[in-house]
């Protein structure tokens, strides 16, 4: 527990923090999570979704909850897998 003043606030900051980057970081799952999705599923909308997940992404780094070399893998994976060849089978 905080003993002084200053070590309260940084717990107030910190999880006002917390609370943002949680905000964000969902957000960023759950869009990456829909684009795999629909990449999966040949969906028509794929290319849509993964062209939100990307800018997601970038917001996510923007706002300091990603690194860019993590949001960098993030992006070629998706890219990788939107443009493979679509399965016949």
């Amino acid at each position: 527990m905080a003993n002084n003043p200053s070590a309260e606030k940084r717990n107030r900051q910190k999880e006002k923090r917390r609370l943002a980057n949680k905000t964000v970081s969902s957000a960023l799952r759950t869009a990456v999570k829909k684009a795999r999705q629909a990449l999966e599923s040949a969906s028509p909308e794929a290319k849509e979704l993964v062209k939100s997940a990307i800018s997601t992404i970038d917001k996510a780094v923007t706002k300091g909850v990603l690194k860019r070399q993590t949001a960098s893998r993030y992006i070629s994976r998706l890219a990788h897998r939107s443009n493979a060849p679509v399965d016949a089978g």
